[in-house]
């Protein structure tokens, strides 16, 4: 990972939100949200919330008297998320580092992460930090991506920029969302951080679009391989865009396609 693959800032949370989350996070946010809710948690912790597609998942699912907390170490991505969830009083949004987490030793049942731990400079410290803030019999949950090839658009997308950029390939995509993907090392990381049990399960979904396009425009625009294309050649943007959405139209067709996508969700307890 980059020193700035984990800024989302400008129109990033916007498109990020508007494109990515119904593309392929969404349906793993409903499962998600199941499994924190079936313990009935008192008290949550949410870090690298992002713009709150598990949050809107998991809120409605909570007691009424349940505590929630809602992270994220990018401040406008946290504002977005807290836009679209005005007037639930169970909910506290606080900007927040997952590796330097600021609250007190065993505070919540729950700390859960979708599809944030592989932005972390330091897995095994923000590991760490969950299972600090872990009451006793708490449970830690997250989900990462499994490795690209398992993941059919996030792959081709990636293929299809090299194909413009051949001399130096924008390898967001590959390096931190589907970074993270070694089970075992995951595990290792864990058990340095203090959890004895670990759980593990791949789940494979499929991903939908009315487009090739909408697919292109959803890696292209709402995430950071935009600014890696303009840090390369902000010209060629338009090419890269057409280019990732031939290839996708190649392998899937026109219209409405559907592409495989695939997760490990994790269970860590002290």
């Amino acid at each position: 990972m980059t020193d700035r693959d984990n800024v989302f800032a400008g129109s990033l949370p916007e498109c990020y939100d508007t494109l990515m989350v119904p593309l392929i996070f969404d349906a793993y946010a409903a499962d998600m949200a199941a499994r924190v809710a079936e313990s009935s948690p008192g008290s949550v912790l949410e870090t690298a919330a992002g713009t709150g597609a598990l949050t809107r998942a998991l809120a409605p699912k909570l007691g009424a008297d349940a505590h929630y907390v809602v992270t994220d170490l990018n401040a406008p991505m946290l504002e977005f998320a807290a836009a679209r969830q005005r007037g639930d009083a169970r909910l506290e949004w606080k900007q927040a580092d997952a590796l330097a987490l600021p609250f007190d030793d065993e505070a919540f049942d729950v700390v859960v992460c979708q599809f944030g731990a592989m932005f972390f400079p330091d897995a095994v410290r923000g590991y760490a930090e969950a299972r600090r803030t872990l009451r006793p019999g708490g449970r830690f949950l997250f989900s990462v991506w499994d490795r690209i090839e398992e993941n059919a658009f996030a792959h081709e997308v990636t293929q299809a920029v090299a194909e413009i950029f051949p001399e130096d390939p924008p390898r967001f995509l590959a390096r931190t969302p589907h970074g993270h993907f070694d089970v075992e090392r995951i595990r290792q990381a864990l058990h340095l951080a203090g959890f004895s049990t670990v759980d593990v399960e791949t789940r494979a979904k499929t991903s939908v679009a009315a487009s090739a396009h909408e697919v292109a425009a959803a890696y292209c625009f709402g995430t950071r391989l935009r600014d890696e294309i303009d840090a390369r050649d902000p010209s060629r943007f338009s090419a890269a865009l057409a280019r990732a959405t031939a290839v996708i139209a190649e392998r899937h067709g026109d219209g409405r396609i559907e592409g495989k996508i695939q997760a490990h969700f994790i269970v860590a307890t002290p």
